[in-house]
């Protein structure tokens, strides 16, 4: 064996090594969720139940997750419509007009990003309930992740029409199309792609979306998967393996999402990588 082919075989070792590491709680759910609750505080644990047990049906029926994924996909789809009708000319804008006051403008989206939720629930609270949004909690946490979504999806999708050759839309101009007519006939056709993989992200994380949520909503009917997961927790005990039926069954949709999608996603993240 060539030191080369031994130092491949390293990484690949190394790789796999981390990769192991960190789908290890994603597979620590699922076995943890066809344990008993007695196999579960087990010491030491067990790494596949002795006897499973298949608990989604109850946990679906006794906490009516119907409704609260029914509240996580109409929150995380009207965040997704929001995003991709404000956010595509956003983008537009910063991948054809160069000059120092649009890479001031793309600055500050990307420090827009790195605010955290936790950080700006309690100035959103303050103004929502003074313009008297707080009586409309879910049109309330549709704008407040709306504006967090907002810097990440303009930034990535800024890469695919960066894609897109210029000189396409200076022949549709010079046919005598409009600007606006070059961009909605030449340049979002030819960014489709991107366009929905950068959708797709928007919709996968506003449909894990809890700070908002949890802060803004009262309403138990009104509150998406990610709150309703705090039914199994008490202040003295846990039902742990309801926790994780409930988390397997919440994500396990994000995950084949994910696997379909994943050649996609990689390839809408890395456009315009070598603009």
């Amino acid at each position: 064996m060539t030191g080369t082919s031994a130092r491949r075989y390293l990484l690949l070792a190394v790789a796999l090594g981390l990769v192991a590491v960190y789908l290890f709680p994603l597979y620590w759910m699922y076995v943890t969720a066809l344990k008993s609750g007695t196999e579960i505080v087990r010491y030491p644990p067990t790494f596949w139940p002795e006897e499973p047990h298949f608990a989604v049906a109850d946990v679906w029926n006794r906490l009516q997750m119907a409704s609260f994924v029914r509240n996580s996909l109409l929150i995380a789809a009207s965040v997704t419509v929001i995003a991709t009708l404000v956010g595509t000319g956003c983008a537009y804008a910063l991948a054809r007009i160069r000059n120092r006051w649009m890479d001031l403008v793309l600055f500050v989206v990307l420090m827009m990003q790195v605010l955290p939720p936790s950080l700006m629930v309690t100035p959103i609270f303050v103004v929502f309930n003074q313009v008297g949004l707080s009586e409309y909690p879910r049109l309330a946490v549709i704008l407040a992740q709306s504006a967090k979504v907002l810097p990440l999806y303009i930034v990535l999708c800024r890469a695919a029409f960066l894609q897109v050759p210029r000189e396409l839309e200076e022949a549709a101009l010079m046919d005598g199309n409009s600007r606006v007519g070059a961009f909605l006939f030449i340049n979002v056709p030819l960014a489709r792609n991107g366009i929905l993989i950068v959708s797709v992200l928007v919709f996968l994380q506003s449909f894990g979306e809890y700070v908002y949520s949890r802060s803004l909503i009262a309403d138990r009917a009104l509150q998406p998967a990610t709150v309703g997961l705090q039914s199994f927790m008490g202040p003295n005990t846990s039902d742990w393996s309801g926790v994780m039926t409930y988390s397997a069954i919440y994500v396990t949709p994000i995950l084949i999402v994910f696997v379909i999608l994943q050649r996609r996603i990689v390839s809408g993240l890395t456009a315009g990588a070598l603009k």
